[in-house]
C-alpha cells in the first residue's frame, strides 16, 4: 500500500493547530464560516467565536459530493460572511477554513474580515488550489492560486506572513486516483477490477516516486495554500 495523495486533510490540520496555538491566549478569534466548528479543538486557549450562515444541510441539492448530515445548531452567529453583525476591530483573529470556494465573492469576505480585525490582528485562511463539486448548489469555484492572495490581501490592507502550498501535482494526481473507484461505481455503474486495481496501485507507485523528488510542481497543481496575513 502507499500513502501518496492521502495527507491533505492531515496536512492541513497540523499547519493550522501549530498556527492557532501561536496566538497569544485569551485572543478573541472568529471562526468565519465554521460548519461543524472541527477547529474549534485548537482553540481552547482562545475566546471563540463561531459563524456560519446555516444554510447547508449535509445533503445540498444532491449532486457532487455531500457530507450527507451537517450539524451547525451550536453557532453563535448566524449570518452572511460578507456582514458579520460585530463591530468594527473587535477581534484579534479570525480564521476561514476551505470556505472561499463555497462564497459568490470571497473578495467581499475579505473586506469585512479587514473591518473586523483589529490592527496587527491576524487573518488564517486555506482553500482548495483545484477542488470537485461538493456542498452543491453552495459551490462557486474551483479553488485559488498564490496570486489571488497576494493581489486581494494586499488590496484590503493586509500583510501576507505566510503562503505556503499544501501538497504538490503529484500528491494531487495520487488523491483522485484514489477516488475512482469511488466515482466509477456512482457514474459509471461500473466496478474496477482486478487488472484495473493492479494498474492504479503501479500508478500511485510511480506517482509517489516522484513526489517525493519533487522540486515546485506545486505551483501548477497542489491541495491548496495555507496562508496567514496580518491587518496593517
Amino acid at each position: 500500500m502507499t500513502s501518496v495523495g492521502t495527507h491533505n486533510e492531515i496536512d492541513r490540520a497540523d499547519w493550522l493547530e501549530k498556527t492557532l496555538l501561536a496566538i497569544p491566549a485569551g485572543a478573541r478569534i472568529l471562526d468565519a464560516g465554521a460548519g461543524e466548528q472541527q477547529f474549534k479543538r485548537f482553540c481552547s486557549h482562545l475566546d471563540y467565536v463561531a459563524q456560519d450562515f446555516a444554510q447547508y444541510d449535509g445533503r445540498g441539492d444532491c449532486s457532487g459530493l455531500q457530507m450527507g448530515a451537517w450539524d451547525q445548531t451550536q453557532l453563535d452567529i448566524v449570518s452572511d460572511i460578507t456582514a458579520i453583525p460585530e463591530p468594527d476591530a473587535s477581534f484579534d483573529a479570525i480564521m476561514c477554513i476551505e470556505v472561499f470556494e463555497h462564497l459568490p465573492n470571497p473578495i467581499l469576505a475579505i473586506k469585512e474580515f479587514s473591518r473586523l480585525l483589529k490592527g496587527g490582528g491576524q487573518l488564517i485562511i486555506t482553500a482548495p488550489f483545484c477542488s470537485l463539486t461538493h456542498f452543491a448548489p453552495y459551490h462557486f469555484s474551483t479553488g485559488f492560486n498564490s496570486y489571488y492572495y497576494k493581489k486581494h490581501l494586499k488590496e484590503a490592507e493586509f500583510e501576507i506572513l505566510e503562503l505556503s502550498t499544501n501538497g504538490n501535482f503529484f500528491e494531487y494526481l495520487a488523491q483522485e486516483l484514489q477516488r475512482v473507484p469511488w466515482v466509477a461505481e456512482q457514474y459509471c455503474k461500473e466496478r474496477v477490477n482486478g487488472l484495473e486495481k493492479l494498474s492504479a496501485w503501479i500508478l500511485l507507485k510511480m506517482l509517489e516516486r516522484f513526489s517525493k523528488k519533487d522540486n515546485g510542481s506545486e505551483e501548477i497543481l497542489c491541495f491548496g495554500y495555507h496562508v496567514l496575513a496580518r491587518k496593517l
